[in-house]
């Protein structure tokens, strides 16, 4: 950083600042991460001085014979990683990767069924806010009321009824497996095409920890953080009969030129999911998150549907008689990150909610085990439980810094 505290000393504290700020706080945010040393040097390299409009081979530029080298081994990574048969690496986000898939496929004003966002599902999963809800016919699924698991005979019912072009599992804030089988026959049933959003649980599904969808899906879209521990970034795995569609969708669909010092640091996160040590650190996040589960529970927390097969979890907060605005707000005064987050059947403002999201991660990352979890729980419950007095939290916030700091390098 001694170059940009020369050139800009202003901006340099700001990353500073945030740099502290990580490096202090317990990050439970489900869909962060902290990437390694070897991604964020490729994130910030040379690269990101090349214009590489178009793919490998077919350039609008010339110049472009070793920025391909960087792309192709991304794709070639990326498809031993999941099995696919085509992949594209340029989507920007998680977002533009799932917009490329429905311009590439469904006409607008098409039918999509996908699952609501107050249950689990994603803004791009049509709602109404979202350019997805305002450019198709978006037909909602959700939870159980009894089990808080997805409602495969609602999906069923629904399919049947609207006759779909498209049907999209996958979400944001569920804390179980899903069954890509089952939904794929339910598609299949209805002649529609099946995609999975499997941003959040991509490095799981590498790992093999969850069913794999490109086993049963048409496309599959993900983000290349969160679980998988990569750069910010999108990626779609496709089926080769829908890849000219899919590539023509991105670019010059959607997208201009990528970002090629990006595209680089997915190839590195993706090398890194090959290893052994990958493998045990997705078991470890799911055994953190398991644990932490329990340890919550037993402050008399409840869990959307009662626990975790994942790394995320979902608390309900109804019966502590506070919003989940009110327990991020309180909780970031005493160093833990974690987001609000709307419960299936939710009845608050999804700028209030009546739930938290949290997840592990990063705590796994930076080497947190599953005997760390209590304390975890602990810090949480007493932020909770004491969130209108001031005092406490910065007493709490003291012993939040003197825990993590020992997981810092």
């Amino acid at each position: 950083m001694d170059e940009l505290k020369m050139v800009d000393p202003e901006l340099a504290d700001i990353i500073k600042e945030e740099e502290k700020r990580q490096s202090q706080n317990i990050e439970l945010i489900a869909s962060e991460n902290f990437v390694s040393k070897a991604v964020m040097e490729a994130a910030g390299s040379v690269l990101t001085n090349k214009y590489a409009e178009g793919y490998p081979g077919r350039r609008y530029y010339g110049g472009c014979e070793v920025i391909d080298k960087a792309e192709k081994l991304a794709i070639k990574r990326a498809k031993e990683l999941f099995g696919a048969e085509h992949v594209n690496v340029q989507p920007h986000s998680g977002s533009q990767a799932n917009q490329a898939v429905y311009f590439s496929q469904i006409p607008l004003g098409g039918t999509i069924l996908a699952m609501d966002l107050t249950h689990g599902g994603h803004l791009t999963h049509g709602s109404p806010v979202n350019m997805s809800g305002d450019y198709y016919n978006f037909i909602h699924y959700g939870v159980t009321k009894d089990e808080e698991i997805i409602n495969y005979e609602q999906v069923r019912n629904l399919a049947e009824e609207h006759e779909p072009d498209m049907i999209v599992a996958g979400a944001s804030a569920y804390p179980r497996v899903i069954n890509f089988k089952r939904f794929k026959k339910i598609a299949d049933d209805v002649g529609a095409l099946f995609m999975v959003d499997m941003a959040h649980i991509a490095g799981l599904i590498a790992a093999d920890l969850h069913p794999n969808p490109v086993l049963y899906a048409d496309f599959v879209t993900t983000t290349t953080h969160k679980t998988l521990r990569g750069t910010r970034g999108g990626m779609i795995l496709c089926r080769e009969k829908y890849a000219k569609a899919v590539d023509k969708a991105i670019f010059p669909g959607i997208q201009g030129g990528p970002l090629m010092h990006i595209i680089a640091a997915k190839a590195v996160s993706f090398k890194e999911a090959l290893s052994d040590e990958f493998l045990d650190y997705q078991q470890q996040i799911i055994n953190n998150a398991r644990r932490l589960a329990e340890e919550i529970k037993s402050y008399g927390m409840r869990l959307v549907s009662g626990g975790t097969d994942n790394h995320l979890i979902l608390i309900d907060l109804t019966n502590m008689k506070i919003t989940g605005k009110e327990a991020e707000e309180a909780l970031d005064k005493v160093g833990i990150t974690v987001n609000k987050n709307t419960i299936p059947f939710e009845t608050k403002s999804p700028f209030v909610t009546s739930g938290i999201r949290i997840g592990t991660p990063a705590v796994t990352t930076i080497g947190m085990k599953e005997e760390d979890m209590g304390k975890i729980a602990e810090f949480i419950f007493e932020a909770l439980k004491n969130l209108d007095d001031e005092e406490k939290l910065k007493d709490i916030k003291k012993e939040v810094h003197t825990f993590s700091a020992q997981f810092m390098d």
